[in-house]
């Protein structure tokens, strides 16, 4: 489905059930507040506001489901079809968002609830090179210096040109992805993401450049990081507004 000449639509699952422990914040860090919004209600927003994002699939708690209802009411997020009971491990609970979907294969992005930041210019990337390629992933190259570290002994430094890190969205056609997860539940293989789950059974997977910006919220430090991107973007969009 396409909204014009190479403009290809997308529907996207985001798993939002996850604890968060390492935030430390007693509740679903989705809940917690950056600018007086829950975490989960700017996400949701990226993809309200995309024109090619056509449905979300949202991925929670049971006990989770009336607060995650009075958001997308609160903040109009009309683009939520189905919110769908998340499973124990995120592998699970994306195989669950998945399975909310039918009719034609399509293109499907799987993206964080924590990661709020994602811009609109690298989805369509992501989202063109998977209509050409079968699948991509978001990552950004490795800044650090890595080694590989044995007993606190440093064994060897790994050469990083070849290194990058991994972020979300990750994209794939829907039929693909929902075997590939059917097969790991089959065999009981556990993957950290879905690219993994591809890889596992010998699919090709293309990386995308996204920018540092895109980061997820997992620890209390992370909060301080989103508050800083959130003035920078807020400055731009102001600058932009002056200079038009």
């Amino acid at each position: 489905m396409r909204i014009g000449e190479g403009m290809m639509m997308y529907s996207v699952v985001i798993p939002a059930a996850g604890q968060g422990k390492r935030m430390k914040a007693g509740k679903n860090k989705q809940f917690i507040e950056l600018d007086q919004s829950p975490l989960i209600a700017h996400t949701l927003k990226v993809f309200e506001e995309d024109e090619r994002c056509k449905q979300i699939i949202l991925v929670v708690n049971e006990n989770e489901i009336d607060a995650m209802q009075e958001i997308i009411s609160t903040y109009k997020i009309q683009k939520v079809s189905k919110i769908a009971l998340g499973g124990k491990e995120r592998q699970q609970s994306v195989f669950e968002g998945l399975k909310q979907l039918s009719g034609p294969d399509e293109i499907v992005l799987v993206h964080d609830g924590a990661r709020p930041f994602i811009r609109k210019e690298i989805i369509h990337e992501l989202v063109t090179t998977t209509e050409q390629e079968g699948a991509a992933i978001v990552g950004v190259r490795m800044k650090d210096t890595v080694k590989r570290v044995m007993n606190q002994t440093v064994e060897e430094t790994i050469d990083r040109s070849e290194l990058w890190s991994v972020q979300t969205p990750q994209a794939f056609w829907r039929d693909a992805l929902l075997t590939a997860h059917k097969q790991a539940e089959d065999q009981q293989f556990q993957a950290t993401d879905d690219a993994s789950v591809m890889e596992w059974v010998r699919a090709r997977v293309v990386m995308v450049e996204g920018d540092y910006s895109n980061v997820k919220i997992t620890t209390p430090e992370d909060l301080l990081m989103a508050e800083a991107i959130l003035r920078k973007r807020r400055m731009e969009h102001d600058s932009n507004r002056t200079r038009f």
